[in-house]
């Protein structure tokens, strides 16, 4: 599916918080880890990462939780202060967000092209092996920037 015309929206459930990605995202992917599970609700959330000097949050407040991942690393994932809809994180190494492509206004063309944490997926969950996967944590994301650009090119 093609691109769409940036920038686009997305938000929390109750709509107060906004925000705005002004650029295409480096990659979408399917993170398989507990974590995502259990605050998704289902097999796996979806991610998008984002420059932050591609990201605009455009209104409203976030509550922080800083989350201690497998690796030692702390995150910080942003919800919103009012309806708790998980929204992004903020990796440590900065230069980034983790956006939840599923808060986009319209995800059509956010098909993900990837899956980290494998290991930990459910035992239904049908990972497809021409894509880029990753039995724990993506330490390298080219493949999945590589992927997506491929994706996407025209």
């Amino acid at each position: 599916m093609a691109l769409p015309e940036f920038p686009v929206e997305g938000g929390c459930s109750c709509g107060a918080v906004r925000y705005q990605l002004n650029a295409s995202p480096l990659s979408v992917y399917n993170c398989h880890c507990k974590d995502c599970q259990r605050y998704s609700g289902a097999g796996w959330s979806m991610s998008m990462i984002v420059k932050d000097d591609d990201f605009e949050v455009l209104g409203g407040e976030t509550e922080v939780y800083e989350r201690k991942a497998d690796s030692g690393n702390v995150i910080a994932m942003h919800f919103c202060a009012s309806c708790h809809t998980w929204l992004w994180n903020v990796p440590p190494a900065g230069g980034i967000k983790v956006v939840r492509a599923g808060s986009l206004d319209n995800m059509d063309w956010a098909a993900p092209v990837g899956n980290i944490w494998t290991d930990s997926k459910a035992a239904w969950a049908n990972i497809d092996s021409a894509l880029p996967h990753f039995a724990k944590g993506a330490t390298d994301r080219t493949p999945l920037f590589d992927a997506w650009t491929r994706a996407h090119e025209d």
